[in-house]
């Protein structure tokens, strides 16, 4: 493991107990440690909770949907991990006390009741699933009336709507749960549900989620989790879809465990990043439903990586809570549904709480993962992606040519490549990992053309990029067409606490972290000139970022064609080396590229896009579709 250097100056956290270096050689920590982190979280929020402990109100930014609704969320999000939590040992007295009160007194009187498309129905999604998985202990013990409270409440998903993406699976649970204990429901609605889903199902193991190219960790905690939470609740009435679902969660980890880095960094990609470790619960759930490629060392290994990950920086804050932000508060990396409860999805993370001590995930040796050994290239032709992995520092990079969620221009989804220790700038002039024309809009609707290669258009100009990969290298080949105007190229933004070290000399630029992260530019054919911009308070990494850049003047007197090597590495990297080891030919829009060792690469731009690429005939409806 080459875990990533934490942030000075953070509180010791005695509530961890002691690393098991031997069978956890590779991250320490184990199932006590899991149980611990669930107990310090749930503990730390014992202060926020409302007199009738219906509601946690917790301190910060609220949501568009009000204060009700953000206690509600952090009731229903804690309570989740409460549930996984109580079912670990067997029941957990303090903590059914706790949550049944609150439940009781919200579901009669506290509680927004859910209409059609609420968030309200977000968070009664997680109490139907956490009522399930803690039933023994806590639903079974309420009386009759108290049961019959939750149920009304519940019962406003029966024959409602919802939002037209991962929220169709809300309704499910929602409504298997009523139908678990012979309450009505409808199913109807639960089978619309699932078949919806089928809808947008891309192969692969990978749906989007909703129509068009909306790809990012919901596919994980989100489009795999919740089927697979609805076959544990419905039982063998669910063996028809079951055999469908174990095989796609299998394909789609086969992916996945390539988009979290050595240090248990998941890619900063998307929306609702202040998650964090929720990413780990795709692959819990692949243990829980013997559906995973990975050994139950690899399991552990992944999941304790991940949440090591967060721990080492800081997370949760020192009073406990789980923040809006990745390793700190950061609200520009939130979206306007996110509350100051709204990370506490981070629960899904702790599913692996429902394994037995037993189970070989939690006794077994941590293994090693595949970029734990070697360097790794992965193509993944389902939602656009190409993965460039590197052992020695161990990020992890994502080459973006497919999921642009609608065309809506979100840093976090329209930037060429996303890695496990960079996050986009959040700045309305952003150039980091991003092309631009000075007379044309940012990228929005992506266009494939192949795995590593896309095009947009933007107000009268339309620029290809094509991606060649070789070690920590990667090299862009860029196709511009439109009027005259100043192109501008940027590479990875580096951020931390202390102002990162540039240079730049005519063809390169390059930005250093102070661990030396290093983001390189190259400038191998028409560009003119170079140059690192510098940010402050735009990155979710810390306040002072840099971004190297290249620029090039477009005449607009026909097609250009633009070449560049781009370089994110953990260690030092020569520019001027890197320029000289890679040699570039240019023939019209035929690009050959030739490394230092011989390998060699043909790049044709000027295609055309791929008729097979879903395309629903409009934008993903996502606005107002929290989750």
């Amino acid at each position: 493991m080459t875990p990533t250097p934490a942030p000075q100056n953070l509180p010791p956290h005695g509530w961890l107990p002691a690393p098991d270096r031997v069978v956890s050689s590779r991250t320490g920590y184990t199932r006590e440690t899991w149980l611990a982190v669930a107990d310090h979280l749930l503990d730390s929020l014992k202060p926020w909770f409302s007199d009738s402990g219906a509601q946690v109100r917790l301190p910060g930014r609220g949501s568009w949907s009000g204060a009700d609704c953000d206690g509600l969320e952090g009731f229903a999000r804690s309570f989740l991990l409460a549930a996984f939590r109580i079912a670990a040992t067997n029941g957990d007295d303090r903590l059914v006390e706790r949550y049944a009160r609150g439940l009781v007194a919200g579901a009669a009187r506290e509680w927004p009741r859910l209409t059609p498309c609420s968030q309200q129905m977000v968070e009664a999604a997680a109490i139907a699933v956490g009522l399930h998985e803690s039933r023994a202990w806590l639903w079974d013990k309420l009386d009759v009336p108290e049961q019959q409270v939750v149920v009304d409440w519940l019962s406003g998903f029966v024959g409602s709507r919802t939002w037209d993406n991962n929220w169709r699976l809300f309704q499910v649970v929602g409504e298997q749960f009523l139908a678990s204990v012979g309450a009505p429901y409808s199913q109807d609605d639960i089978d619309a549900g699932l078949d919806r889903i089928e809808d947008w199902y891309v192969g692969d193991g990978w749906y989007s989620d909703g129509p068009g190219q909306n790809f990012d960790h919901y596919i994980g905690w989100a489009m795999h989790l919740y089927p697979g939470l609805w076959t544990r609740m419905a039982g063998p009435t669910a063996d028809d879809r079951l055999a469908t679902y174990r095989e796609r969660l299998h394909r789609f980890i086969e992916d996945a465990v390539h988009l979290t880095g050595s240090d248990g960094a998941p890619i900063h990609f998307g929306r609702s990043l202040c998650y964090r470790m929720a990413t780990a619960a795709p692959y819990w759930m692949g243990a829980l439903l013997d559906a995973t490629p990975l050994t139950p060392g690899q399991t552990r290994r992944l999941c304790s990586g991940t949440l090591r990950h967060f721990v080492d920086h800081g997370v949760p804050d020192e009073r406990g809570l789980l923040t809006l932000g990745w390793h700190h508060h950061f609200l520009p990396t939130t979206q306007p549904y996110s509350g100051p409860a709204s990370p506490y999805w981070a629960s899904k993370g702790f599913l692996g709480l429902l394994l037995p001590a037993d189970h070989e995930v939690w006794t077994a040796r941590e293994a090693a993962l595949p970029l734990d050994e070697h360097d790794q290239v992965r193509a993944m032709p389902a939602p656009g992606f190409l993965i460039q992995a590197t052992k020695h520092d161990g990020i992890v990079r994502l080459l973006n040519h497919g999921s642009d969620h609608g065309g809506e221009g979100d840093p976090h989804y329209n930037r060429l490549a996303y890695s496990t220790r960079t996050a986009p700038e959040l700045t309305d002039e952003a150039i980091d990992n991003h092309i631009t024309l000075s007379t044309c809009g940012p990228r929005r609707r992506i266009r494939r053309v192949a795995v590593g290669a896309s095009w947009w258009e933007a107000d009268g100009a339309r620029i290809e990029v094509a991606c060649v990969v070789h070690g920590r290298i990667e090299v862009r080949c860029v196709l511009v067409h439109g009027p005259e105007g100043a192109v501008r190229h940027g590479g990875y933004a580096v951020a931390g606490t202390v102002r990162p070290a540039v240079e730049s000399d005519e063809l390169w630029a390059q930005a250093t972290r102070q661990d030396r992260l290093t983001s390189v530019v190259v400038g191998l054919h028409g560009y003119d000139r170079a140059g690192v911009r510098r940010g402050l308070d735009s990155n979710a990494f810390g306040p002072h970022s840099a971004t190297p850049y290249l620029e090039a003047q477009h005449d607009g007197k026909g097609p250009q064609v633009l070449v560049s090597a781009v370089v994110l590495s953990g260690d030092t990297v020569w520019p001027r080396q890197l320029a000289e080891s890679i040699d570039v030919a240019v023939d019209g829009c035929h690009v050959a590229v030739r490394f230092a060792d011989g390998t060699q690469a043909d790049v044709q731009l000027d295609a055309q896009v791929d008729e097979e690429v879903r395309d629903d005939g409009g934008t993903a409806p996502v606005t107002g579709a929290p989750a």
